[in-house]
């Protein structure tokens, strides 16, 4: 019996309270939106998901970790954490998988602080500023990169 492909989904600080947090930049969908659309996704080349989302960087960081035992590659919206944590850059990279970097929004037209990523170095795949939509196409992205 063969061990089936799986993917981590990681979402980090505030990324809960999607659908109620600024909807005018984040969108109404919920996380439950959020992982449907990735489980979705990678359902559609026969990979499962495991998902995983914290307001605490430990719990983050000890998930990635884990992905070793079973997992292909992550795909990660760290929030806020991008912007500011070495340690989970880190994680990703001590891990040796494949890394899809996602942002619902656009970065780049935000405030300034949110211009730095300490992620975009150990990701292959980044989609930057296209709503909860950007989600399935970095699932597709990676997915693509393993095949």
């Amino acid at each position: 019996m063969s061990t089936p492909r799986r993917l981590l989904l990681v979402n980090g600080p505030n990324l809960n309270l999607l659908g109620t947090r600024e909807p005018e930049i984040y969108g109404r969908e919920t996380l439950a939106d959020v992982e449907a659309l990735v489980i979705a996704a990678a359902g559609e080349r026969g990979v499962e998901v495991r998902c995983v989302q914290s307001n605490h960087e430990g719990v983050l960081i000890d998930a990635i970790h884990e992905a070793r035992a079973d997992c292909v590659g992550i795909v990660i919206n760290p929030g806020g954490l991008t912007h500011t944590s070495v340690v989970l850059r880190d994680a990703l990279a001590g891990v040796s998988l494949p890394v899809a970097e996602v942002h619902i929004s656009d970065v780049y037209e935000r405030e300034s602080f949110r211009h730095h990523s300490y992620v975009a170095d150990v990701a292959s795949v980044h989609v930057i500023g296209e709503g909860v939509a950007g989600y399935a196409r970095a699932t597709r992205q990676l997915l693509d990169i393993l095949a």
